[in-house]
């Protein structure tokens, strides 16, 4: 079944870094240089090897991210931005300091909505 056409841009966005690890992964990466896989699963707390590994191969495919394969004795893989992935981060910047700004009242309503017993989300 062939891909249906994005109905927008910020469709096409979401499609990119859509799920909860990409952004965090994009945010680990930002400083520039380039990281191996460890630092990455410890600078993103919570995300299992194998979700990291699948997402990276997502961003990858989709040339956000970069792999950079050295061929030596221990194997060593090093992850860092695209250029379209430093362009990512720059239009998830004003997102991120919107969450920082509305953090504290977004964990307040949540854990109002878990006393009352509503699910959590």
């Amino acid at each position: 079944m062939p891909r249906q056409p994005y109905l927008c841009g910020l469709d096409a966005a979401v499609d990119v870094v859509g799920g909860k690890w990409k952004a965090l992964i994009l945010w680990a990466l930002a400083d520039g240089g380039p990281h191996r896989f460890g630092e990455l699963k410890r600078q993103v707390p919570g995300v299992s090897e194998k979700m990291l590994i699948q997402q990276l191969r997502e961003l990858e495919a989709d040339e956000v991210v970069h792999r950079e394969v050295y061929h030596q004795v221990p194997p060593k893989v090093e992850y860092s931005l695209t250029e379209l992935g430093r362009s990512l981060n720059q239009a998830l910047a004003p997102l991120g300091a919107w969450g920082a700004r509305h953090k504290s009242f977004i964990e307040a309503t949540r854990a109002a909505a878990e006393a009352a017993g509503q699910p959590a989300r």
